[in-house]
């Protein structure tokens, strides 16, 4: 068997091997038949394959922050309707390639909500990135200048969801306005983005400093885009462990 195994091992197949070895040793497989413990051999490596392209998946997302769907608080006040976010989850919206604007006052959850769906959709399958506005803007502008933009391109074109979180916190000017339609008419009704903000849609427009792009970058995006509304006290606040504000002495 030592030349089958070394077979096994050039083809990678290493949960198979770890199934085999687990038959070897445990007497409660020896009543099976062939086509049985073959079965289960190859379900362990299925298994095991499944499990690493999940682990790939949410290392690429780089999420902010790991949270899992099972700890979302839907009891709090906030406007967050769970069978929505629920089937949000899904990720049916990726297909039909829709965008989602999440918009929420400082600490109503929009960051972690977001990293909720997010890890929620890799199990599901999907290829997802979490990025900071700012950051992802840095990242266009610096693969432009070093040459490396097409890969930077395809990697981004690769995902089927980016997470755009912070989006117009600070306004934005017109070179980084330009980046950011660049990159919206690559995803245009292609895949999908998620934009978390502070500011109504309302506001956007007066956030871009250039008001022909702002035009063409939020007729990009709204049309397109459902919504969830986010309203109500500090998460922070009402999760901290103190009870009453604590003064700072020296």
């Amino acid at each position: 068997m030592q030349q089958t195994l070394d077979q096994l091992k050039d083809l990678k197949l290493n949960g198979f091997i770890e199934a085999w070895q687990e038959q070897q040793t445990q007497p409660t497989y020896q009543d099976l038949s062939f086509d049985e413990r073959l079965a289960l051999l190859v379900e362990r490596e299925h298994l095991r394959r499944h499990h690493q392209r999940l682990q790939r998946r949410l290392k690429q997302a780089k999420l902010f922050v790991g949270a899992a769907l099972s700890e979302v608080d839907f009891d709090v006040p906030r406007g967050l309707k769970k069978a929505q976010f629920l089937e949000w989850s899904q990720g049916k919206w990726l297909t039909a390639h829709l965008n989602l604007i999440m918009v929420g006052p400082t600490g109503t959850g929009k960051t972690f909500l977001s990293c909720v769906l997010a890890d929620h959709l890799c199990k599901q399958g999907y290829c997802v990135r979490y990025l900071k506005t700012a950051e992802l803007v840095s990242e266009l502008k610096l693969a432009k200048a070093d040459g490396s933009f097409p890969k930077l391109r395809k990697r981004l074109a690769a995902f089927d969801l980016v997470i755009l979180d912070e989006w117009l916190r600070d306004p934005m000017p017109p070179p980084d306005a330009r980046e950011i339609l660049d990159f919206l008419d690559e995803r245009y009704r292609r895949m999908s983005c998620l934009f978390a903000t502070q500011f109504p849609v309302n506001q956007w427009h007066q956030q871009i400093q250039d008001p022909t792009l702002a035009d063409a970058i939020l007729d990009r995006i709204v049309h397109d885009s459902l919504r969830l509304s986010l309203k109500g006290e500090s998460m922070r606040k009402l999760t901290s462990q103190l009870k009453t504000p604590q003064e700072i002495t020296s």
